[in-house]
């Protein structure tokens, strides 16, 4: 209506328009809250039927258990994810009768016998608004506050992230891996699973999960979407079945790569003595994984079956490589076990040993761990010349400030003062004299510069409140470095902030305390940590070390 004087009939006009409008809002209002009511009832009827499949595919694979011993721990797996998930699923029951207790004023009702058909108020905006969410959409209740929708939210997070760390664990342990596409998979089914805010704002204010989805919305429509928050729930739990229970059976090895195969005692004949071998068909599984056989340098098969790994050999197509350096000379002898994995679940191990020769060039001078020499530390060298015993050769070292103290068998410990070149040369004791071998020329190196090591990690670029409250100490080391290499923290400072206050805290030696350990461990959630400490090496330097990493 305009503004001035109106005449009677402009007045009854627009009161009647008034009117019409109420009218055609309520209408609209009742039809909007039909389908509300067909949808809660498809929820329902959704979430009876995937319980009644679960069950009876949990009731098939339980039965399934009996000739395929191998599906037992998946089956377990799955009580565990289903009790988890029921949890959730019973709280969210629970939060229904909740909204319905307040809003219909019902004084005792069950979530899982509501009938939105019966509902007096299910129209009603304010009162199911003001438990999940409260009056101001700008300052929605919090999640300690029991019956919140930020309460729900944290409910489905928490579930999410125990799912997801169940699946991981599952990874590490045998007899329960799921193959890698089925992994990935399910864990990014458990990741969705969380709620997210949408990118959106109504009015100025920036929506959240939970004012998106409870914020200003009649009683119906919030019982609604609880339902099909339950029946997402069934739906998690039916993927979950489906997937470990059929992860026994894609686990089951199938022998799919046949080839000849030649096995002799020895490659290394002598003149005039027979040349034997073992000629044979082998079958191999090109989908062989870790989960299934594990092939161990180092360990015999009582070691194997009580946990211990040796030195494990690459998979590759079904069939282990293995590739080791040839530093020494002569007969050279390794063996291990194969950690196999039966159709039933269990384990079982074969020993195998193998020997082969490594002939020496004329001359060999080679640094056992490195191809280098560095200065501070004990580099290891071996000296062997062909057709002559060791305690026959004569070994000297010129350049970078070399000595070299003989270990017996052609073996020598060299320590070095100063970065640059250092010629080995080799005579051996003959019956016509000392006669020449041959040299070699190594660089010599200075140590790497020292990292800080926190937590067991080098120079890490963030760590967590958890692992920072338990920090004692700071370490420093050199990264990735071959050599027993002893670096000392001599001192140390800390730069940070707690309670939003900066602070700084100083020490001597490696023990955090004081003030520094003040910083270390109670440093805000999202600030940055500087840590400058002084490390003496084993060469005698000192180097500064400066470190700057985030607490998460």
């Amino acid at each position: 209506m305009g503004g001035g004087k109106e005449t009677p009939r402009q007045k009854m006009i627009g009161m009647m328009y008034l009117v019409l409008t109420a009218l055609l809002a309520m209408n609209i209002s009742k039809q909007v809250l039909k389908g509300y009511i067909a949808v809660n009832e498809s929820m329902e009827a959704s979430k009876e039927n995937l319980k009644e499949n679960n069950n009876r595919i949990l009731e098939a694979f339980k039965a399934s258990i009996d000739g395929n011993a191998g599906a037992k721990p998946y089956y377990d797996q799955v009580l565990i994810t289903r009790k988890s998930i029921q949890e959730t699923f019973d709280y969210v029951d629970n939060l229904k009768a909740e909204v319905a207790k307040v809003t219909e004023g019902y004084k005792d009702v069950k979530g899982d016998t509501l009938n939105l058909k019966h509902m007096e108020k299910m129209s009603d905006y304010d009162l199911a608004t003001n438990i999940l969410v409260g009056s101001d959409a700008a300052k929605p209740r919090d999640k300690s506050e029991k019956w919140s929708a930020a309460e729900l939210r944290d409910k489905l997070n928490k579930l999410s992230d125990k799912l997801i760390a169940q699946i991981d664990n599952m990874q590490k342990t045998d007899g329960v891996h799921l193959v890698k596409e089925d992994y990935e998979t399910i864990k990014k089914k458990f990741l969705s699973f969380k709620p997210v805010d949408p990118k959106e704002q109504e009015e100025g204010i920036k929506l959240s999960w939970e004012t998106a989805n409870f914020y200003h919305l009649p009683e119906a429509a919030i019982i609604t979407t609880l339902n099909k928050t339950q029946a997402d729930l069934r739906n998690l739990e039916a993927e979950i079945i489906q997937t470990f229970s059929g992860a026994s059976g894609k686990l089951a090895i199938k022998f799919d790569a046949i080839k000849a195969r030649v096995v002799a005692p020895s490659a290394y004949i002598q003149a005039g003595q027979p040349y034997e071998a073992d000629i044979f068909l082998a079958a191999s599984s090109s989908k062989l994984g870790a989960g299934d056989m594990e092939i161990m340098i180092g360990v015999d098969s009582a070691a194997a079956a009580g946990g211990a790994k040796g030195t494990l050999v690459p998979l590759v197509s079904g069939e282990g490589k293995y590739s080791v350096g040839t530093g020494g000379q002569g007969e050279q002898t390794y063996k291990g076990v194969i950690k196999y994995k039966t159709p039933e679940g269990t384990f079982k191990y074969y020993p195998f040993e193998k020997t082969y020769m490594v002939a020496a060039p004329s001359v060999a001078v080679s640094a056992e761990q490195m191809k280098v020499f560095y200065v501070g530390v004990t580099n290891p060298i071996l000296v062997s010349a062909a057709g002559i015993s060791p305690s026959e050769l004569i070994v000297s070292a010129n350049g970078g400030g070399a000595k070299l103290n003989s270990a017996g068998g052609g073996k020598f410990d060299g320590t070095f003062t100063t970065p640059g070149t250092c010629t080995i040369s080799v005579s051996a004791k003959t019956k016509d004299g000392v006669k020449p071998q041959g040299t070699s020329v190594f660089k010599v190196k200075p140590l790497p510069k020292p990292e800080l090591r926190l937590a067991g990690k080098f120079s890490p670029a963030t760590l967590t409140k958890n692992e920072l409250s338990n920090l004692a100490g700071l370490a420093a080391g050199a990264n990735g470095f071959e050599f027993q290499a002893n670096f000392v923290v001599l001192k140390y400072e800390v730069t940070g902030k707690v309670k939003g206050k900066s602070l700084i805290g100083e020490g001597t030696g490696n023990n955090l305390a004081g003030e520094g350990l003040n910083i270390v461990r109670n440093a805000d959630k999202g600030s940055s940590l500087f840590i400058d400490v002084t490390v003496k090496g084993p060469d005698g330097r000192s180097n500064t070390v400066t470190h700057k990493l985030k607490v998460n």
